[in-house]
């Protein structure tokens, strides 16, 4: 495992054993609102922290784009992106999706990733031109050739009425076109079964960077193809994606270009 990863690993589980340790007293755990959309929990604070304490350990010089903490020293060559809890809203109301993301960045291309479950101790991890894994072992994208016999994942904000416009006329395209369609609340862990063969195409608009960037890259590295919907790679720049297996990918992307008016 690349050093960067391995630091990546261990800061994943930190966070994952603070997440799993307040699930008893969720009723208890204070939760602020960032603005009319966003809202985050203690527990978000608590597992970034306890990832960024580790990563500024190893390598204090380091930059840090993380969802609750901001932006750290973002002109340097390495910066780590990170999002404690992804699915928050899912672990406030027990409902067992989320995950801890955490990827590295270096001279602006994400080179390893992290998306963990802290609740199945599943971890699934890939550094640029090495492959992916679950756990000990070798992972790749799905074979389903058909998008008429796919399981699909897909997103959508319920605080952001610009993003729902953009958003709903492409669930209608795609609506009665695949074998069944899920939203579970949590983008990086969607990507990651995208990643496993579990779910064999995802989209969705006006994510942030720390909720994709390990997650693209475990898409990728698994054999699988990750764009925005012009097919181009600004996703990250945008927060706009379509991920899949190669055959998937295709047409989840022709069927969602036009829907877009593109």
């Amino acid at each position: 495992m690349h050093p960067l990863l391995n630091i990546a690993f261990n800061a994943a589980r930190q966070a994952g054993d603070i997440i799993v340790r307040n699930i008893e007293q969720l009723d208890r755990i204070k939760v602020t609102t960032k603005n009319e959309r966003e809202f985050f929990s203690e527990v978000d604070v608590k597992a970034e922290q306890a990832i960024i304490n580790t990563i500024h350990k190893a390598y204090p010089d380091h930059g840090i784009i993380a969802e609750e903490s901001g932006i750290q020293q973002e002109q340097a060559e390495t910066v780590w992106v990170i999002d404690p809890l992804d699915g928050t809203n899912n672990y406030l109301h027990g409902f067992p999706f989320y995950s801890v993301s955490i990827a590295v960045r270096i001279k602006n291309r994400i080179e390893h990733g992290i998306v963990y479950d802290p609740l199945r101790h599943e971890c699934f991890m890939a550094s640029r031109g090495g492959g992916a894994r679950l756990n000990d072992r070798r992972i790749r994208v799905s074979s389903q050739t058909q998008l008429s016999a796919a399981m699909l994942s897909t997103g959508f904000t319920m605080r952001n009425e610009e993003v729902a416009k953009r958003y709903f006329p492409t669930l209608e395209a795609v609506f009665g076109k695949c074998a069944g369609l899920r939203r579970t609340g949590s983008a990086a862990l969607d990507l990651a079964y995208v990643a496993s063969g579990r779910l064999d195409g995802f989209w969705e608009f006006g994510l942030k960077p720390w909720d994709i960037a390990a997650g693209a890259l475990l898409v990728q590295e698994a054999g699988g193809f990750v764009s925005d919907p012009m097919g181009g790679e600004s996703f990250m720049k945008h927060g706009d994606i379509i991920a899949g297996n190669p055959k998937v990918f295709k047409a989840l992307l022709q069927t969602i270009k036009p829907a877009l008016g593109l």
